[in-house]
């Protein structure tokens, strides 16, 4: 049994070794790695010693698994493999697997790996198709296999990955030998923006409870159409999520606006249907009640659109204009689309469903001209 090092320079790809054990052992505890692998959650240093001494060789020598330690820095940083599906004549596939050291998390060197891996793969072995899995909600590995190309199929496959006892939801999606190694389409980040008394940045797990406490808060569930009823904890969990799915299609943006001295969750506002061949979006927001007539609303607003419609060289989107709706008797918020500089441009004859009824909506926009005209 032979495995082969693989390097770019910087990252080296090799069989794995004792020296790899503690490390090893460190990965394995990690709660992402517990999280998200089916490493056993009473994992030992024994484990560790059977995977690097029994496990990985084992793979090589059935021809069931191509595993390589992946060393960055002079050190174990991951192990990263391909599991190839043997089949017939023209049916070269194989499935990738990775998990990395939780210190080398966010260098660079497991994408590095990926390619290394990717390359040998197809060009000595012979694969034709790589699928890649993970369940539902493991971002990290969602987002290496973007940078390197996959194509993400949308929405999950419904109980599909086995997780300790239980057959979870999961993504899946394919690279072939001849497709770029690149991005297939844009993931929008959420900037940080940074305005007079409040901060807009990513919302996350901490929000959760103000986010049930808006939701269902009667004014609110009387403007916002399609909430669960009554609204909790996993609802709220469940829109963060889909927001960052939103993201990760590359039609949503979405900030918390929050408090700038306590970070408090003061409202939430989301600029989607971003359409970037067409230049468009629209921007949506609601806020919290005891934020409410704070000029909060169309603060945020404006930074949104502003973000949405300056250059892509200075950090924007590039779009060339943003829509916003409000019902006609939404007085406020209607106000707040009025005081991020949006424009009333049409009235929409029974547009929207407000308690059961019918009833007009007002449409507003915004330019890149509306704000160099401030």
């Amino acid at each position: 049994m032979t495995v082969p090092v693989l390097t770019d320079g910087g990252v080296t790809l090799r069989r794995h070794t004792d020296d790899d054990i503690d490390r090893c052992f460190e990965q394995c505890v990690d709660p992402l790695s517990v999280e998200w692998t089916t490493v056993p959650t009473s994992y030992t240093l024994d484990d560790a010693r059977r995977f690097v001494r029994h496990a990985m060789p084992g793979g090589w020598a059935t021809d069931q698994e191509w595993g390589f330690a992946v060393e960055y820095d002079g050190r174990y940083a991951g192990t990263i493999s391909l599991r190839p599906h043997h089949g017939g004549e023209g049916e070269a596939r194989a499935e990738v697997a990775y998990g990395s050291h939780p210190d080398v998390r966010g260098t660079g060197a497991m994408e590095r790996a990926l390619r290394l891996l990717l390359e040998w793969g197809f060009s000595e072995k012979g694969l034709h198709t790589v699928i890649w899995w993970a369940n539902e909600g493991n971002w990290a590995s969602r987002r290496l296999a973007w940078r390197v190309g996959f194509d993400i199929v949308p929405g999950v496959v419904r109980r599909w990955l086995p997780h300790r006892g239980e057959l979870r939801d999961a993504w899946v999606g394919t690279l072939l030998s001849d497709d770029d190694r690149k991005p297939r389409g844009p993931w929008l980040d959420t900037p940080v923006l940074r305005l007079d008394g409040l901060t807009m940045r990513a919302p996350e797990d901490r929000d959760v409870p103000r986010i049930v406490e808006a939701c269902s808060d009667p004014v609110s569930r009387h403007w916002l159409r399609h909430m669960p009823d009554p609204y909790g904890p996993a609802d709220a969990r469940a829109w963060i999520e889909s927001r960052r799915a939103g993201a990760a299609r590359g039609d949503v943006v979405t900030w918390a606006i929050t408090d700038a001295a306590t970070d408090l969750m003061l409202g939430a506002l989301n600029l989607f249907s971003i359409d970037r061949e067409d230049g468009q979006a629209e921007v949506g927001y609601w806020v919290h009640p005891d934020a409410r007539g704070r000029g909060v609303a169309s603060t945020a607003t404006r930074a949104a659109c502003r973000h949405a419609l300056i250059d892509l060289e200075d950090g924007g989107l590039g779009l060339t204009r943003v829509d916003a709706i409000a019902a006609v008797d939404n007085h406020a918020s209607r106000g707040a689309l009025r005081g991020a500089g949006m424009r009333e441009v049409a009235t929409e004859r029974s547009a929207m469903i407000i308690a059961g009824t019918p009833t007009d909506a007002v449409r507003y926009d915004i330019v890149a001209a509306d704000l160099n005209a401030d």
